[in-house]
């Protein structure tokens, strides 16, 4: 299984970006796709996640209202709708798949990771 993260980029405060993770390699149905964000010299988190189903939709609180996950299943990709976006969303996002469709909000109940797009927000 590959995931391939893209869409980072350098915005202003307030504008917005859509990220993509296009899965490849293997059968995905039962699969739980996240999001996950991490800035230098702290520890990976969570954004978000979604049921490859396009249900059991969950988002950290900081980017409730702002961020949407979305899944295309005919094209094996999840996005990531960012929107409002402040100078604390600056990190590297990383895609991650759980093929037990149980992950939530820990790293360790993922097992597969995209390879991270740098979002850079200025003020």
């Amino acid at each position: 299984v590959q995931l391939q993260a893209s869409g980072g980029g350098l915005v202003q405060a307030g504008e917005s970006l859509r990220l993509s993770c296009a899965a490849s390699g293997g059968t995905f149905k039962t699969y739980t796709m996240g999001w996950f964000r991490q800035t230098p010299g702290k520890e990976r988190k969570f954004v978000a996640r979604i049921n490859w189903d396009g249900r059991g939709i969950e988002y950290d609180d900081s980017v409730k209202g702002r961020f949407t996950i979305s899944i295309d299943n005919a094209k094996n990709t999840v996005y990531l709708q960012m929107r409002s976006l402040k100078p604390e969303d600056t990190a590297v996002y990383y895609c991650a798949g759980d093929r037990h469709g149980y992950g939530v909000a820990e790293m360790f109940e993922y097992d597969f990771w995209g390879q991270g797009t740098l979002v850079t927000v200025s003020s």
